[in-house]
This record gives structure tokens, C-alpha cells and sequence, in this order.
């Protein structure tokens, strides 16, 4: 049973403490994302150093390079790529700043890259990661009218998590925005 003190002192410490629904809820802003894709590469390769789409996508030193940034609000069922109409005002702070750099620059592509955790199987993982950013890269064209041309998507299931555990854990459950144009022929 719980005493006033005890029960004041977890009502304290429970509303001071972010709650998972907050800290998921955070979507970097348009102008954050803008930002992030536009900054000045890291790297410049030379022309005889282009890649392929699909060399970039199995290469991580290259996307390491590339200017990305990691949106983990955005919030799916367990075990589902479908998006809900409640994720839309999210997503749209994605559409923005897509649509302003492609304004700027009609050359500019964009990998989507689905990640879970690791819980279930790795095959399992792996196409629920592959479906996650494909349905984000759906919803950027059909509800937000990003162009498709710009978009690409891959899935990494398990493969690069955030924290390094079997258990479950949100941040891992994450779609990356990566700039890709600077790296293929």
C-alpha cells in the first residue's frame, strides 16, 4: 500500500521524467531537416569514384559520409508499415524540407532506409524494414506530393542499430534520410 509521501515522491518523479510517447513524439523540424541535407558534404568524391545506386546502399562508408538524419517519431504499429493519418503532420515537416531542397535543386536524391530493432528474426526484420520505408516514400508522394524520381528506399532490418541490444528498444525503430547525389555516377 502506498503512503502519501510514497505515492507524491513516484508522482514527482513520473512527471519529470520524459515519457516514451514524448520522446518518440519529437520530429526534427522542416527547417532541421533542410538543414541536415543541405549541410556541405563531408566528403567529395571524384568522378572515377561514383558508385552505382545499388553499391551505395551495401557500401556503410559511404553512407556514413553522406549527409543524413534520423527521424524516430515516426511511429508504427508493432510488426506493421502501414502509417496512420495521425503520423501526417509529422511526415509533412519531412515533405517541406524535401520539396524546398528539390526546388533548389531538382538533382538532389534522397535515400529513405527503414530500421527495426531486433526483435523476431533477422529475415522478418528485414523486409518489415524494407516495407517501412517504401510506405513512408508512398506516403511523401501520393499524400505530400514529393516527386518520386528524388526518392529511394532500402531496408537495413537489425542490421544498424542505434542501441545495441536483442530487446526492444523505439530508437532503433527508426527511418534515415540520407542525401545520396554526391556519391553516384
Amino acid at each position: 500500500m502506498l503512503t502519501r509521501r510514497t505515492f507524491a515522491a513516484v508522482l514527482i518523479a513520473a512527471l519529470a521524467m520524459p515519457t516514451l510517447a514524448a520522446a518518440q513524439a519529437t520530429t526534427p523540424s522542416a527547417a532541421t531537416i533542410e538543414r541536415q541535407l543541405e549541410a556541405a558534404p563531408k566528403v567529395k568524391l571524384r568522378p572515377n569514384q561514383r558508385v552505382t545506386i545499388r553499391e551505395f546502399k551495401r557500401r556503410p562508408d559511404l553512407r556514413r559520409m553522406a549527409r543524413s538524419i534520423d527521424i524516430q517519431s515516426i511511429n508504427f504499429a508493432f510488426g506493421s508499415a502501414a502509417i496512420s493519418e495521425s503520423q501526417y503532420g509529422k511526415i509533412e515537416n519531412i515533405a517541406d524540407a524535401l520539396r524546398r531542397i528539390l526546388r533548389r535543386d531538382r538533382g538532389a536524391r534522397i535515400l529513405i532506409e527503414g530500421h527495426t530493432d531486433a526483435v523476431g528474426s533477422f529475415q522478418s526484420n528485414q523486409i518489415l524494414s524494407e516495407q517501412r520505408a517504401a510506405s513512408l516514400k508512398r506516403t511523401l508522394v501520393r499524400e505530400f506530393g514529393v516527386p518520386g524520381h528524388a526518392l529511394e528506399t532500402v531496408g537495413y532490418g537489425e542490421e544498424f542499430l542505434l542501441v545495441q541490444t536483442q530487446n526492444e528498444n523505439w530508437r532503433n525503430r527508426r527511418v534515415t534520410l540520407r542525401r545520396f547525389d554526391d556519391f553516384i555516377r
